[in-house]
């Protein structure tokens, strides 16, 4: 390699990056700024134009640093040169000649492969010389037999006891053998069985259950995101969430399953099942808190699209609703998502002012947990209202 070839690589990368330039459009112009999705691209124009491929590490290696202090073997040398619209490297560096520069035929050829071709021949001219001779066959005329003039159906055969007396306690005394050499295999293989049933014995013996859930009053899907606390003897209870329309799935090897299902809009409810006959697939109906549902539909109601006379009546009934349905001393909290509002305290009157004002970010708002006191009032709301962008997700 001399500097020349490492001037010419250079310009090699250069026509490369304008032929990939003619049909695509990188992320940068400059070769040496691709990455990633770039580079499969091109990794892809090479096999579609020059039948070959080079590896993100050669890439790195040869286009990310320039200039290169060596430069790739002659194969890949030729692949980019084909890719560039040239026969060959040694092609390329001809028309690409510098002053003083001259060529010689061979000079595509790497100085290490020269001297890997001259160890080849030398070694093949001292082999010694030694001649191959076919084995000798013998061949052995089969012996004449007395046949059996007798007739073979009328013949009594009696089998030699002693030889099958011999060869039935060689049998046996190779058992033993075999048993005696392989003891400590066979019994690590049954320890490494036996480690293994009781590393996977949940998974081996745990059976899976799947509970869906629908609205008993209206025979659909639960509106609400449902939160489910799966209750062990001696355990912290397992809490999951489970989106609306979506079903429950639990794997268990227990015989007994605790569940305690709550909802927004739907009450408590607790759920005691014996495993040991019950069935794979349950539908669970959720009775729904009409109060609650009450308060989230006037909370969301639009009033907008009517005419302005019958828009402030509709609000002035809608806050009356409120009023009936929420208790003066309700905690009501809306929470945020960003990094200047946590949460934030409101209280009934400005709740209501909030919700009856017409706004098109009502239709985003959603109720996080409500809670009512033993006279039906809503004593409790937590709420939510989302942006376009988290509604979008």
């Amino acid at each position: 390699m001399t500097d020349l070839d490492l001037l010419h690589f250079e310009q090699l990368k250069r026509d490369v990056q304008a032929q990939y330039l003619k049909e695509y459009t990188p992320s940068f112009d400059d070769i040496s700024k691709w990455k990633g999705i770039d580079i499969i691209y091109f990794q892809e124009d090479l096999r579609k134009k020059a039948k070959g491929n080079i590896s993100e590490k050669s890439f790195y290696t040869y286009f990310k640093n320039s200039p290169v202090t060596k430069i790739p073997r002659i194969d890949m040398l030729n692949l980019l040169s084909i890719y560039a619209g040239y026969d060959s490297w040694y092609e390329f560096k001809k028309q690409h000649l510098f002053a003083g520069e001259l060529l010689t035929d061979d000079e595509d050829m790497e100085e290490k492969d020269i001297k890997e071709l001259e160890k080849t021949v030398s070694a093949s001219l001292n082999l010694p010389k030694t001649e191959i001779t076919p084995p000798k066959i013998e061949f052995k005329t089969q012996e004449d037999t007395d046949l059996q003039k007798s007739i073979t159906e009328n013949q009594i055969i009696k089998p030699n006891s002693e030889n099958s007396k011999n060869t039935e306690f060689e049998a046996q005394k190779q058992d033993k053998n075999f048993l005696k050499k392989n003891a400590w295999a066979i019994i690590t293989s049954i320890l490494v069985v036996l480690t293994g049933l009781l590393g996977f014995k949940d998974v081996i013996f745990s059976k899976t259950y799947k509970y869906c859930f629908t609205d008993a009053d209206r025979g659909v899907g639960v509106i609400n995101t449902l939160e489910i606390k799966v209750i062990k003897e001696n355990e912290s209870p397992i809490l999951y969430k489970i989106k609306p329309g979506e079903c429950f799935y639990y794997s268990t090897k227990d015989k007994i399953l605790k569940m305690q299902i709550s909802a927004p809009f739907y009450e408590y409810l607790e759920v005691n099942r014996s495993l040991e006959n019950a069935p794979e697939e349950e539908m669970i109906e959720l009775k729904p808190d009409d109060y609650k549902m009450a308060a989230y539909y006037f909370s969301i109601k639009d009033v907008t699209g009517a005419p302005k006379e019958e828009q402030l009546a509709l609000i002035k009934q809608k806050r009356n609703q409120l009023e009936n349905l929420i208790s003066n001393s309700a905690v009501i909290y809306q929470v945020y998502d960003n990094n200047t509002y946590g949460i934030e305290r409101l209280d009934k009157q400005k709740y209501i002012t909030l919700v009856t004002t017409p706004t098109t970010s009502l239709k985003n708002l959603s109720v996080i947990e409500m809670k009512k006191d033993a006279k039906g009032k809503i004593i409790s709301i937590k709420f939510k209202i989302a942006t376009t962008d988290e509604k979008n997700k």
